[in-house]
């Protein structure tokens, strides 16, 4: 049976037009999640990843709705009470959005989790490689490092000149691990190595983090 000219659902629907209010809340609050990966991982992190899966959806979906809801009451356009959530369809509705963002959230987690696992992996290599005979250069991690008189060669085009002629790959094989585990203790991305800009003379090898911003010289 249709629903009366004035009729309270009716009239939401004809003050927000299409798409009708509550899709605009839907499509917001979804909006809101993908804004905010880097504030979801925050709250993540601080929790130390130990998040019984029932209580991920407390992370951010809950303060995401509430924002959302209230960016709404402030538009002119939308409805002012929340007793139209009450009806049985809409507090249905109300749930299905949140069950929405909260696997949102989650494939957020997971992605970011199996970034952490990659990166992990990748740390291994490096180390494995660093500990075996030849030292393999951080930079380009494919060539063997050569030292002479304190120059650091690579066939990547590295040259360093350290001014230390004592300098050894063992030397450096230890100077970089320590570097790498001093890093790895607060961050757990792989920084990246380079060489600073300048001339032969001054040129240095450096760690670097984009994820933490840490930045080390090694030599």
């Amino acid at each position: 049976m249709a629903e009366p000219s004035g009729s309270p659902r009716r009239s939401l629907y004809k003050v927000m037009g299409s798409p009708p209010w509550k899709e605009a809340f839907r499509q917001g609050c979804l909006e809101r999640m993908r804004n905010s990966r880097d504030r979801l991982l925050n709250k993540y992190r601080q929790a130390g990843g130990n998040i019984p899966e029932r209580a991920q959806s407390t992370l951010l979906v809950q303060e995401l709705m509430k924002e959302e809801w209230n960016a709404l009451q402030s538009m002119e356009s939308c409805p002012e009470a929340l007793a139209q959530w009450e009806e049985p369809m809409d507090l249905a509705e109300l749930e299905d959005i949140q069950q929405e963002l909260i696997e949102q959230e989650q494939s957020i987690i997971s992605e970011y989790e199996k970034s952490l696992q990659f990166d992990e992996k990748c740390l291994s290599v490096m180390l494995a490689e660093w500990e075996a005979n030849s030292l393999i250069c951080p930079v380009c991690t494919k060539y063997n490092l050569r030292i002479t008189s304190g120059v650091v060669m690579c066939q990547c085009g590295l040259y360093i000149s350290s001014h230390s002629p004592e300098l050894t790959e063992q030397k450096l094989r230890a100077c970089l691990e320590v570097c790498m585990n001093e890093h790895n203790a607060h961050c757990p991305h792989t920084p990246e190595f380079s060489i600073t800009e300048g001339t032969e003379e001054k040129s240095s090898l450096l760690l670097s983090c984009v994820a933490c911003d840490a930045r080390a010289v090694i030599i």
